[in-house]
């Protein structure tokens, strides 16, 4: 690099530091674009041989040896990200649902104190500037009157809600969370490119980023003086409080649109992290003019909401009639003042590309300051002369669409042809309001570590640096530049008065490519923020309500979620029954003795009743080969495949078993759900990869169980030992023991129907699916007779599998749930059979038929009753806690 010759030398690391491994590793930034690894002077390019200072500190925390530790930290930080379940889904395929793991760079991206000062002051001069855009835009109107803003522009905006007009929201504050996309030029300036206002992600992102980096450099983000993020977070709930009708005592929730959300798990992480409900809109429901959460209690207000959905979604009866995503009446209770909604509907139109280049004028008209930020020269080709200006241009620009839902996507003017160009230019022609164009900038290139291993580089420059020990080579890597944006958040801590979170959401394009984004198959990183000053000590790696202090009431349980947590614990029931159940008639039929047709019988018919079987399939007696065949074949059949719509074995439990824990994922500890997601894809990939040889088939069957069957038991554990005794848990648990008194009850009298207690096989068949075989013989020895049998698995009341104790487990369960939700769960009590009536005489008692076989009258009316008594609880207890529909009149006038 060529400097004149009255500037001093630039310092290089002499070989042998860590900044000469890092300048020998790393390739060049492509021409054009800023390179932020290497040290700049003004109106300069980076110097080769030196590091920005900021750079070269990180690589001294690391020190020389720890270039040879950069891919283990990689693959430790990719084993972070899958074990926290962090996935970013680019709208899920449906028939798969499966999520992409979010993608994460092992640096992060490093911003000095000086850029960092000017950024902030930018940031929040555009809140205020935005925020008084939105007072006028629904109040007095002046910038449309004076011509500053078209008003084709915004009130032509399919996001422009009339109905918000003279709307006053708390605090005058109607953008509580607004975002800033920022790029930084060739020349070292930082420039605006687009604004986020209805609502903006990335803020649980990034803290699971800085969590996850700061765990890989520890040393480095402790010497450094990165600033904290915590205290912003607490600061936007101290504000969201201030301003919120009910003051200090307002119950705040999340609004999300449900686990199929692209960000969902952004959606949970916050709930968990600020210790706020996550709803979806059909918890919510309003009564007066007032909002309401659904909960086991009954109606509870909510006095704030924080919406992780765009705003034509939120209120079915003002905005799109087709949203099932919102709340009915939801904008009549804004209007009447009950409710801080962040951030206020209506702010679609400021998220506009063509918005941008009318901010100077306005910025000058409402703030009488000029931008401290400058946008993106943009054009709105709904003016003539805009339109005229542009047309020039469109090579090194890029063209985007000015409206949502036009069916338009971004477009980079250097990508196209000159007849492509042509086709653009035409068709802006045509209907110019419709484009909205911008210039092109060459985003800065912040280092990146690129793993050779999975040819995550593009080459390696030769290796020219030495360790105090001699010779040396770092990990296989590369230090590799990518393009990169940062988004930037202002975080309202009052009326009117916010501050910017020092930090942000870098996201990285892939290697050759102009664009930045997620859906395109970017990543991400973290962002340091260095500081001069006081670094705020606040962590967060400790729970939201201890660090924020937010939370002073009991988190309630939502009707969703109490309905999904009841079901939750009724499939992880089943999926363990089916399992078992599975592994004994496998075990059974590639015995080398043939089973009693007794067994046989009540083998077919008891698999038949958990869908482990078609009914079609001729039974275990008639043809065990098939019969088995039959069974491995439906354990968890490829999704999508004819066979997966007909199976309801093993494999389609375990996916109900997830979806119904992916909707109450704030709920889960993360080890919990881990297992759940590990358990599902591990049993589905077993099964896929079964031999088509019937006789190896079965022992890899059996294998694959035994190993779902382990994981469940830690589902089991989590759930039992892991989890608050809420009425949430008591639901799950209730969910849990219906299924089992449904399944053994059952279980038991077909046992009896087929005779198969009166043979050891049988007997012993039985005994092991009441999971019981080990207590049974050690009480027993080797008795076999229904006195036995009946003491253990129906009345002993210290056997977890027996009826007596799952109905005793029942009704304490409903007690419970009497004290704190509602009286009636005492009455669906009294409608179990009592087990104090239970004895063992009568029980043990029995007849001999018509054709010589023994009956059981007394035991079998008694296993009638408890499989009857489980399933009218179950649906007493749908009735009674998962909707509140028929509780209160429906009108949602005053």
């Amino acid at each position: 690099m060529n400097t004149e010759a009255s500037d001093p030398p630039l310092d290089k690391p002499s070989p042998g530091q860590p900044g000469d491994w890092a300048l020998s590793l790393s390739l060049p930034a492509d021409a054009g674009h800023r390179d932020e690894l290497r040290q700049h002077r003004p109106g300069q390019a980076a110097a080769e041989d030196a590091l920005a200072p900021h750079w070269a500190s990180f690589f001294e925390h690391m020190g020389a040896e720890g270039f040879t530790d950069l891919n283990r930290r990689a693959d430790n930080l990719q084993r972070q990200v899958r074990d926290n379940g962090v996935t970013y889904n680019v709208y899920a395929d449906a028939a798969t649902g499966q999520q992409r793991p979010w993608a994460l760079d092992l640096f992060p991206t490093i911003i000095n104190p000086q850029d960092w000062a000017h950024i902030e002051t930018g940031v929040l001069q555009r809140a205020r500037l935005l925020n008084a855009m939105m007072a006028d835009l629904y109040g007095p109107g002046e910038l449309l009157k004076r011509a500053m803003l078209p008003a084709a522009l915004v009130q032509g905006h399919p996001g422009y809600l009339r109905a918000m007009q003279g709307v006053q929201p708390p605090g005058g504050t109607w953008l509580h969370i607004v975002a800033f996309d920022l790029a930084h030029g060739p020349d070292g300036r930082w420039w605006v490119v687009g604004q986020r206002a209805q609502a903006p992600s990335g803020l649980g992102y990034l803290l699971e980023n800085r969590i996850a980096i700061s765990r890989q450099f520890p040393q480095a983000f402790a010497d450094m003086k990165v600033q904290r993020l915590a205290a912003s977070y607490r600061a936007l709930m101290d504000g969201i409080k201030a301003m919120a009708p009910e003051g200090d005592n307002a119950r705040i929730a999340l609004l999300t649109p449900g686990p199929y959300n692209e960000t969902y798990f952004e959606h949970a992480y916050l709930a968990r992290y600020l210790g706020l409900t996550l709803v979806e809109g059909n918890d919510l429901t309003v009564r007066d003019q007032r909002l309401y959460l659904k909960t086991l209690k009954g109606l509870e207000p909510v006095h704030a909401l924080i919406k992780r959905l765009d705003d034509e979604w939120l209120d079915p009866l003002e905005l799109r009639s087709d949203s099932t995503l919102g709340v009915p009446g939801l904008l009549q209770v804004l209007r009447a003042g009950n409710l801080l909604l962040a951030n206020a509907p209506g702010s679609a139109p400021l998220e506009s590309s063509a918005v941008l280049g009318f901010l100077p004028a306005i910025s000058r008209h409402l703030l009488g300051e000029e931008l401290a930020l400058p946008s993106l020269a943009t054009w709105w080709c709904g003016e003539d002369a805009a339109l005229r200006e542009v047309l020039p241009l469109l090579k090194g620009s890029v063209i985007k669409p000015t409206y949502p839902r036009s069916g338009l996507e971004t477009a980079m003017g250097q990508s196209l042809s000159a007849r492509e160009l042509d086709e653009w230019s035409g068709r802006m022609v045509r209907h110019p309001e419709d484009y909205t164009v911008q210039a092109w900038l060459p985003l800065s290139q912040t280092p990146t570590w690129a793993d050779e291993r999975i040819g995550g580089s593009p080459g390696r420059p030769k290796n020219n640096g030495t360790s105090s020990g001699g010779q040396a080579t770092p990990g296989v890597g590369a230090i590799a530049p990518r393009s990169a944006m940062l988004r930037v958040f202002a975080l309202a801590d009052g009326p009117q008065s916010w501050r910017v979170l020092p930090g942000g959401l870098v996201r990285l394009a892939p290697r050759g490519q102009l664009i930045a984004a997620m859906q395109r198959g970017g990543s991400s990183a973290d962002c340091w923020v260095l500081t001069e000053g006081a670094v705020d000590r606040t962590t967060l790696l400790q729970s939201a309500p201890s660090t924020l202090a937010i939370a002073t009431q009991k988190r309630p349980v939502t009707s969703r979620a109490a309905e999904n947590l009841f079901w939750l614990g009724r499939y992880t029931e089943r999926t363990e029954n089916s399992i078992r159940l599975a592994q004994i008639v496998l075990n059974q039929l590639s015995g080398e003795e043939p089973s009693s047709p007794a067994l046989m019988a009540w083998l077919s018919a008891t698999a038949r009743e958990h869908s482990l079987v078609l009914p079609d399939v001729p039974g275990a007696a008639q043809s065990p080969r098939v019969f088995a065949r039959s069974l491995i074949a439906a354990l968890a059949p490829p999704a999508g495949s004819p066979q997966a719509a007909q199976s309801f074995s093993v494999g389609f439990n375990l996916r109900a078993l997830k979806a119904s824990a992916a909707q109450v994922r704030e709920r889960l500890s993360q080890e919990h759900w881990n297992v759940i997601e590990r358990t599902e894809a591990a049993f589905a990939r077993d099964c896929a990869a079964l031999s088509t040889d019937a006789e190896y088939a079965t022992a890899e069957a059996l294998s694959a169980l035994q190993n779902a069957s382990e994981l469940l038991a830690a589902i089991t554990g989590s759930q039992t030992d892991r989890m608050v005794r809420d009425d949430g848990w008591r639901l799950l648990s209730v969910g849990r023991h219906i299924e089992r008194l449904i399944t053994l009850s059952r279980a038991l009298m077909l046992g009896l129907e087929h005779h198969c207690l009166h043979d050891a096989e049988g007997f012993e068949a039985v005994v092991a699916l009441f999971d019981s075989t080990i207590t049974f013989h050690a009480m027993y020895q080797q008795r076999r007779d229904m006195v036995a049998l009946i003491d253990l698995l129906v009345l002993d009341r210290d056997n977890p599998r027996s009826l007596a104790w799952v109905v005793q487990t029942l009704r304490s369960r409903l007690a419970k749930l009497a004290q704190s939700a509602t009286p009636q769960d005492a009455e669906l009590a009294m409608a179990l059979p009592d087990p104090d009536t239970w004895l063992l005489h009568d029980l043990s008692s029995w007849q001999r038929s018509a054709d010589g076989q023994r009956t059981w009258g007394d035991l079998a009316t008694l296993l009638d009753a408890c499989e009857l008594a489980a399933g009218n609880l179950s649906n007493d207890i749908s009735r009674l806690h998962f909707s509140h529909a028929d509780r209160q009149n429906q009108s949602l006038g005053a």
